[in-house]
């Protein structure tokens, strides 16, 4: 996905960063952060402050009316609302790349998009079979490997990549794309319990409205800053709670709001930018500063019980089959699908592509992350001890993925960059600051 330069709009209102917000959605910035609340989240879990830690993640804030339960404690608002946001964003770079993006040429798209499925479905099938003699209810957590975390992938890709060819982040990031697009849809569809419909039933008057206003007055919100606050934010909140009282995950109601946004120009006030990439602009800050890393702070505290609980849960069959699912599944899903699809179609990968380039890549899509962690509380209650286990499985896998891509791609990107000075060239890879929805 290419997103536009933060400058003003002599038509709109696509208004200057801030020194701090150009620095937090750029990706090793945000990387760090989201790696600082984690670290520090695990501190306090493993500390003499667990207690205090605890208290605070379990505190209620809210209110109940009637059937409308808004009395959620700090780790379920983190999970429900601040997540909202990222998949709002989520959503809306999936539309860009499916409308205005690299991913409305199936023929340039496919092979990424079959790898994204691949990528998918053989962590999902190898966490399966693991668990198959594994503790009662471990089966449910099937999709907690099958996730991508974008922000910590493009991370990582910008740190150890400056001088790999930049078609790899292209692959990296239309591929987490669509398995953004796979996890919403995995979400929506096996995490919906005692679903309510007439509260989606409710829904569809704010998501109606939002529709409209999008569509209909979308240079008011080109034009003035404060417009989407405080006309289009209502409404997403009512959508929210709606959804959060159905019964589907509140998450998707970002992803529903999101679909909403035009990504090309209707009027004259988003001719250099449209509506969709206005509101990703304004609101990456609040995701990268914010959201994610306070999601982050409230789910990765786990305690581990010292050096022998943790190797006692790395024996249990959940954490192994996530670590592997992440760490092996992801890169025999990806690098084999791209090899059976370009082998046996017409379909052919990148020429800057190697294949030693595509398994370090491969081996960054395994850090799950943020959605992992989220599938993990939607597969285990909070009582079921296996959740904190499924948690510590995504935190070693992700920083084994890491480790591991990191191992592959670094001598990579030294030859790459030899080759380069050899032959005068200027590098073809990444900005290390690069914002996590560039150049797709």
């Amino acid at each position: 996905m290419t997103t536009p330069p933060a400058q003003p709009s002599r038509l709109g209102t696509y208004r200057t960063y801030t020194r701090f917000e150009a620095v937090i959605t750029r990706a090793i910035p945000g990387g760090a952060l989201l790696l600082a609340a984690t670290v520090l989240a695990l501190l306090l879990a493993n500390s003499p402050a667990s207690g205090a830690y605890l208290a605070l993640r379990d505190v209620h804030l809210g209110f109940e009316i009637g059937p409308l339960n808004l009395d959620l404690s700090l780790a379920h608002w983190a999970a429900d609302g601040l997540l909202a946001i990222f998949f709002f964003l989520a959503g809306l770079e999936l539309k860009q790349e499916f409308t205005v993006g690299d991913l409305r040429s199936p023929k340039k798209a496919f092979v990424p998009i079959a790898a994204a499925f691949g990528g998918v479905a053989v962590p999902a099938i190898l966490y399966t079979v693991i668990n198959l003699g594994g503790p009662e209810g471990a089966a449910g957590g099937w999709a907690i490997p099958a996730a991508t975390d974008i922000a910590f992938a493009v991370a990582i890709l910008a740190l150890v990549g400056s001088s790999l060819p930049a078609a790899l982040r292209t692959f990296l990031l239309t591929l987490a794309i669509v398995d953004d697009l796979i996890a919403i849809t995995i979400i929506a569809i096996f995490y919906t319990s005692d679903l309510r419909l007439w509260f989606l039933a409710l829904a569809i008057v704010p998501i109606a409205l939002y529709r409209w206003l999008v569509t209909k007055h979308e240079a008011l919100f080109a034009r003035n800053y404060w417009s989407a606050w405080v006309i289009l934010l209502p409404l997403a909140l009512i959508t929210w709670a709606l959804f959060l009282n159905s019964g589907v995950h509140a998450t998707i109601a970002g992803v529903v709001l999101a679909f909403l946004v035009p990504t090309k120009s209707l009027s004259a006030h988003t001719r250099e930018h449209s509506l969709s990439h206005t509101l990703e602009h304004r609101l990456r800050p609040l995701s990268s500063a914010f959201a994610v890393p306070v999601f982050a702070f409230f789910s990765a505290g786990v305690a581990v019980g010292g050096l022998s609980g943790l190797v006692e849960s790395w024996q249990s069959t959940v954490a192994l089959g996530i670590i592997v699912g992440l760490v092996g599944g992801k890169i025999l899903g990806i690098v084999g699908t791209t090899f059976l699809v370009t082998k046996l179609t017409s379909a052919r990968l990148d020429t800057d592509l190697r294949w030693p380039d595509m398994i370090g890549m491969a081996s960054i899509a395994g850090i799950g992350f943020t959605v992992s962690l989220l599938v993990s509380e939607l597969s285990f209650s909070a009582e079921d001890p296996l959740q904190d286990v499924a948690k510590v499985g995504v935190l070693t896998a992700s920083a084994l993925a890491a480790v591991l891509g990191a191992a592959i791609l670094l001598p990579r990107n030294r030859m790459y960059a030899r080759q380069q000075r050899e032959s005068g060239a200027a590098p073809d890879g990444y900005d290390r600051g690069a914002d996590w929805g560039a150049d797709a």
